[in-house]
């Protein structure tokens, strides 16, 4: 019993895996595989037909005999590293008509990039300047006519206090403000930021409109594919400062009615445009093809925006292929549960410098098409026995009538 219990098992198991590729609807050949590691870069003709979790991909390799399924793990080119607290401490503060002194002590040997600052004050635009010293004697500039602001009022809640520069080693650093008002400063942090930018793919090929309704500008961003996009930049040519909140919107479903086409679109990123930043904007990668801003202008004349740059992650996948086999990229299945995989795990050590498959043009997966079944009244024999019937019963009627008579 144990015997045939395991052979249906493994006959079951086997059957599952030949169907498993059936279920998706493209599939892309691989190619250039020299040994058991490798990379995948997604393509953008992918990206149309992966539903928004990215649950759907799989890399399956066909022999002779089985259909086997190949670890992976997705990876995109979002921004890495880290951001270390410096220690330090708050030395000295003073101030003459000029304005105003910070003094830091940095005890460890470590250089430092960037300050937050934290101010009780809640409307000022400051300049400051930086410098360090090993003695507190000689000082070096690091930043000088660094802009520091915020504005709160009913229309605008905008604060940019943070100071970043070049890395700087310094065992004593003084922060001068610039104002003849008193800033309450709460809290610094000095920090050591090692964040590796992240790496888009541009996507240059997009159609914007643009349009005034009441005090609002809107803004409708084709990009005439579904992708991936984490990042949108505004070009904004006026010469004025501004500051207006802005609102970024995804279409995240589409639905064909009687009346058209009815779309639904979702909140993705909620800020302020303004002069004081490069209108760049980044926000959690989403899968789309159409993209909507919202301007508040309140009682100001409308901005003078000529285009837009829209940008998303590069996806790679670093794969496993252990057996000899005719390997596909496999996608499209709106239901695909997330594989799980010994490779995801922490801890897990992936080799370095992979070599990256190629990939073939993109093939829709034929579908088993279900067996039609005949209708009841197509077959002759059931006509006939439905008849024969008929005529039994009216025959049965005809004698039973006559007998009473």
């Amino acid at each position: 019993m144990k015997i045939k219990s395991a052979y249906y098992l493994v006959l079951l198991i086997c059957c599952y895996s030949f169907g498993q590729l059936d279920t998706f609807d493209e599939k892309i050949p691989l190619t250039g595989i020299t040994n058991s590691w490798h990379t995948i870069e997604l393509p953008n003709n992918v990206f149309a037909k992966l539903n928004d979790e990215f649950s759907d991909i799989r890399i399956y390799g066909i022999t002779a005999k089985d259909t086997i399924e190949a670890p992976y793990i997705l990876k995109k080119s979002q921004a890495s590293g880290t951001e270390k607290e410096v220690e330090f401490q708050l030395i000295n503060q003073s101030f003459n008509t000029n304005g105003y002194y910070f003094t830091y002590e940095v005890p460890v040997d470590e250089s430092i990039n960037k300050i937050e600052l934290d101010f009780k004050n809640t409307n000022f635009d400051w300049k400051v300047k930086l410098e360090g010293s090993q003695n507190q004697k000689d000082w070096f500039t690091v930043v000088e006519d660094y802009r520091i602001l915020s504005i709160q009022n009913t229309q605008t809640q905008y604060r940019y206090t943070d100071l970043v520069f070049p890395n700087s080693k310094f065992k004593f650093f003084r922060l001068f403000i610039k104002s003849a008002i008193k800033p309450e400063l709460l809290k610094s942090y000095l920090l050591s930021d090692k964040i590796v930018p992240a790496v888009y793919n541009s996507y240059s090929d997009l159609d914007f409109a643009i349009s005034e309704k009441g005090k609002q500008t809107r803004i409708a961003i084709a990009i005439k594919k579904r992708l991936p996009v984490s990042f949108l930049k505004l070009n904004v040519t006026d010469a004025i400062e501004y500051y207006r909140t802005i609102k970024i919107d995804y279409l995240a479903d589409s639905t064909a009615t009687e009346k058209g086409w009815r779309y639904t679109y979702r909140n993705l990123y909620n800020g302020t445009l303004t002069s004081f930043n490069a209108n760049e904007f980044t926000f959690r990668p989403v899968l789309t093809s159409k993209l909507r801003v919202n301007i508040q202008n309140y009682d100001n004349e409308p901005l003078n925006i000529t285009g837009a740059e829209a940008k998303g992650f590069q996806y790679t996948l670093v794969t496993r292929l252990k057996d000899e086999a005719n390997y596909y990229l496999a996608y499209g299945k709106e239901n695909a549960y997330t594989p799980r995989y010994d490779i995801q795990q922490t801890g897990f050590t992936l080799p370095e410098n992979l070599k990256s498959l190629q990939l073939g043009a993109a093939e829709k997966i034929p579908k088993k098409a279900a067996p039609k079944k005949a209708s009841l009244f197509e077959n002759k024999l059931w006509l006939w026995l439905i008849m024969g019937i008929i005529i039994l019963v009216l025959g049965g009627f005809t004698l039973k009538m006559m007998q009473q008579r």
